[in-house]
């Protein structure tokens, strides 16, 4: 099945900014929203890019992270301004990340990647589990027109209804839940723990969604690799298209390392490798060899 993209194939190189932060804070256990000024970036972006960043004028860690795009901010102008990421506290950069305040750099380079299908779909379904959800909240405001991003800037809805499933250990580690919950049509939640929503996977709930769904559905999923393949699988029984935004570890971003292959099936039945950085981050989950 052909898609459109959200942007063109012919979309301009990367760019490498110095940008200076903006915004800091925890928005859930372990987790942060940092917001940093970057015009350009901010204007080419689109939901399902990636960023790769590191700490301005430090060298350990060497190597950047590719973030999600979480958000994009404008002006008092309406032009766009700003970008946001999210991440999870886990390792030697995310906690020196963690660290830093409103008025330090940081180095970006991007927007990276291609974007989410734009097809027109009655039904658009969020699946994300853990940090997961980081991309899915400009992809619900793209889909239901409430937001333009990349080059157009045009607010074009193609989707009508809009339903995030989101799935964590806990409910601390649930992050961004009054943002979706003021976009997204429907919200539901699991937890391992039950401790919100539903007591269980969110594989569970995503059932849940498709058995009453009675619309043309498309799903778009992020998250732990294990969660993506079993999504993959509810998708494949329900006769359901499902992207999938694989968080592959990636050190280059644009290409060059071949650290972030994934195996992908070809036309021919066989699969080769493809970078997650330029070949996706989203890929079809049926040409995915989990």
């Amino acid at each position: 099945m052909s898609v459109e993209t959200l942007e063109p194939s012919c979309r301009p190189a990367f760019e490498f900014v110095e940008a200076s932060i903006e915004k800091h804070r925890p928005i859930a256990k372990d987790t942060w929203q940092l917001t940093f000024a970057a015009p350009n970036l901010a204007s080419r972006a689109v939901p399902g890019q990636f960023f790769m960043v590191r700490i301005a004028g430090q060298n350990d860690p060497l190597i950047g992270r590719a973030l999600a795009m979480y958000d994009m901010h404008r002006d008092a102008a309406g032009q766009p301004h700003s970008v946001s990421v999210v991440y999870t506290v886990k390792g030697k950069f995310t906690q020196a990340l963690a660290r830093r305040n409103a008025g330090d750099r940081v180095e970006v380079w991007g927007p990276l990647g291609n974007g989410f299908s734009t097809e027109p779909i009655d039904h658009l379904i969020l699946v994300a589990g853990g940090v997961g959800q980081t991309p899915m909240l400009t992809l619900a405001s793209a889909a239901l027109g409430l937001a333009a991003y990349g080059e157009k800037q045009v607010s074009t809805p193609f989707a009508k209804k809009v339903t995030l499933c989101y799935g964590a250990r806990t409910r601390e580690y649930l992050a961004g839940l009054d943002d979706f919950e003021r976009v997204c049509s429907e919200v539901r939640i699991a937890t391992d723990d039950g401790s919100l929503g539903h007591h269980g996977r969110v594989t569970d709930i995503l059932k849940e969604v498709l058995s009453g769904s009675h619309s043309k559905c498309r799903i778009a999923c992020c998250g732990p690799e294990p969660m993506m393949e079993a999504v993959s699988e509810v998708a494949n029984s329900f006769g359901v298209q499902c992207e999938v935004s694989l968080e592959t570890p990636m050190a280059c971003g644009i290409g060059i390392c071949f650290t972030c292959v994934a195996k992908v099936k070809q036309e021919d039945g066989q699969w080769d490798y493809q970078r997650t950085c330029v070949e996706g981050p989203v890929f079809d989950a049926e040409k995915i060899v989990w």
